[in-house]
């Protein structure tokens, strides 16, 4: 979430105008409906992840939210897989060529979106374009203006803005499809159902729209919106299409799946195809809130194909005989104090400990079901013959081993503003805490 400076002065100037004006900020929506014309699925999973090289080996990444920090910690991780050389069939290969699929929330989303519409420029110009452009400052500078404070345009609407005119341009998502880049799982949660939103086609499909023609600045300023902070971004849930088919696939998986997490999920999924009265439009907030870790919905989307086999299967991918989950998780131990004194806690004091408390906790559980499941996926590949070596792999921040620099790294606020030395450390300690990982020295090791 966003703390200091921008948080405060919007907090205060929304409040004051507020209650001088009682305006409400317009809508925009920008999404349309699904046509005929969606050729292959759209920018859909298996018109992505089927393409993407065949090496025998299949690397998945998982984003966290945390603002820059956790833009500049992913930054690193992808650096350093750049850097890796491994050798396939006679020829050095990077291994970043070998990730099939990346999944982001928040801060994560925007070093998932770079690669995925921009490619090697990641490695060239994101340090510049994102981590040290002082994105919140510009934001700040807007939302304060009195041109903005005159209008009715949206806090969200605002940042969309910023992040295409700094960043993503106006591209969509049909853009990502014209290069040879990994599906990228871009994810933000509904205030309306509960449920987790990821842009990719064949979530959208349950909306009847056609993600292709959807910004992708919208996607990641959805995925980063803090609730209250900004106001959230609107889908319209068309009812042009059948979704008779994929009410049926969602109930016949709750069924299996009842009395577990997944059934909630499942259940909050199937009120946007099968109550569309109700749930005429999505309001589209932080990923963080339904999962901060960017796990669960590669977690889902495997589950809701009934398993790990049909799910490759429909992938078209059965040969891959290594299988690597990386989570990147820029979760820090920031210390509130509260322990230190008998004084009664301030406000700020006490909403940063429950956000703390509640966000590891729900991180534990989230690790927790993705080892169980990855695990599961891979007992039942070789049990049906093909035997496929997993590796899973959790580059955490707090795990960092300086306790000096782990010290700085705790203090950093999760904004969009970061220093030219902040954002070195945090892609340097990216690209330790993957290199010196057991199970990433286990990797490279079966690799040779």
């Amino acid at each position: 979430m966003f703390e200091s400076r921008l948080a405060k002065q919007i907090c205060l100037v929304f409040v004051t105008f507020s209650l001088l004006a009682g305006c409400a900020s317009s809508v925009v929506i920008e999404n349309q409906p699904l046509s005929d014309e969606v050729i292959d699925g759209g920018y859909s999973l298996k018109a992505v992840y089927g393409k993407r090289s065949d090496s025998g080996v299949s690397l998945v990444l998982a984003f966290s939210g945390g603002g820059a920090r956790a833009a500049a910690l992913a930054y690193g991780v992808m650096l350093e897989l750049r850097e890796t050389q491994v050798l396939h069939k006679g020829q050095q290969r990077q291994l970043l060529d070998d990730v099939k699929v990346i999944s982001s929330v928040s801060g994560g989303s925007f070093t998932a979106a770079y690669y995925g519409l921009l490619g090697d420029q990641l490695f060239s110009r994101f340090q510049e374009d994102v981590l040290e452009s002082g994105l919140e400052t510009e934001i700040s500078n807007r939302l304060l203006s009195l041109e903005h404070l005159l209008s009715n345009r949206s806090r969200g609407e605002v940042t969309a803005e910023v992040y295409a005119e700094y960043i993503f341009g106006e591209n969509t998502f049909a853009d990502l499809r014209t290069r040879n880049a990994p599906i990228i799982l871009i994810n933000a949660s509904d205030l309306s159902s509960g449920a987790r939103v990821s842009f990719v086609q064949d979530f959208f499909r349950l909306i009847c729209s056609d993600l292709g023609t959807y910004p992708i600045a919208k996607a990641v300023a959805a995925s980063a919106g803090v609730p209250v902070l900004f106001e959230p971004l609107v889908l319209e849930n068309y009812d042009t299409c059948d979704v008779e088919s994929d009410v049926t696939r969602l109930q016949q998986a709750a069924e299996k799946s009842e009395g577990t997490q997944l059934e909630l999920a499942i259940n909050s999924l199937s009120k946007l195809a099968n109550e569309k009265e109700q749930h005429r439009y999505l309001h589209l907030v932080d990923g963080g809130i339904t999962d901060n870790l960017g796990l669960r919905s590669i977690y889902e989307f495997v589950e809701l194909h009934g398993g790990i086999e049909p799910f490759m299967e429909s992938m078209g991918r059965t040969g891959d005989s290594r299988s690597v989950l990386i989570s990147v998780d820029a979760a820090v131990d920031s210390s509130t104090n509260v322990g230190q004194a008998a004084a009664e806690p301030s406000l700020e004091q006490t909403i940063n400990a429950v956000t703390d408390i509640q966000l590891h906790r729900y991180n534990a559980s989230t690790l927790e079901l993705m080892r169980g499941g990855f695990r599961r996926w891979h007992r039942e590949l070789s049990a049906s013959g093909h035997k496929v070596e997993s590796y899973f792999v959790n580059v955490a921040l707090n795990k960092y081993p300086d306790p000096e620099l782990l010290e700085e790294f705790n203090r950093i606020p999760t904004t969009l503003n970061l220093t030219n030395q902040q954002s070195k450390d945090l892609i340097n300690a990216g690209r330790l805490l993957l290199r010196t990982h057991p199970e990433f020295v286990r990797l490279l090791a079966d690799l040779k």
